[in-house]
Order: structure tokens, then C-alpha cells, then sequence
């Protein structure tokens, strides 16, 4: 009879304490969830930084290479004129 008892009083301990250690455990889980969200708009934020880097140098250097190719055009024609 002992025996059930304890076994009783053990099953009804774990059920008290599982119960507020779901709830420590759903406060952990939103906290978590907001850091894991800031933590990606940081990541979001940085690979827009470096594609808007790189795609500044591309357009520059497409500019330079359209400029470089107009100058050797225009000095083309200049040695065909004269």
C-alpha cells in the first residue's frame, strides 16, 4: 500500500512540476523567438548591404567599360576622317 502510495505522490509531484516548467519553457521559446528574428533582419540587413555594394561596382565598372568603348569609337572615326 506503501508502495502505491509513493508512486502516487510521485506522479502527482512530476505533474505539478511539469506543468511550471512549461511555463518557463514557452517564456524561453518567445524570447527565443524574437532574438532568432532580430538576428535574421541583422542578416537580411547585412546581405542587402553587400548586394547593393556589389551592385554599385558592377554598374560603375559597366559605365567605365561603356565609356573606355565610346573613346575608342570616337578616335576610330577621328583616324578614318582625317
Amino acid at each position: 500500500m506503501k508502495r502505491h502510495f509513493y508512486a502516487g505522490a510521485l506522479l502527482l509531484a512530476l505533474a505539478l512540476s511539469s506543468g511550471i516548467l512549461m511555463a518557463q519553457t514557452a517564456k524561453d521559446d518567445i524570447k527565443e523567438a524574437g532574438h532568432d528574428t532580430k538576428d535574421a533582419a541583422k542578416a537580411t540587413g547585412r546581405a542587402t548591404k553587400k548586394t547593393t555594394k556589389k551592385a554599385g561596382r558592377a554598374v560603375k565598372h559597366g559605365t567605365h567599360a561603356t565609356a573606355r568603348k565610346a573613346r575608342q569609337g570616337a578616335e576610330k572615326v577621328e583616324d578614318k576622317t582625317q
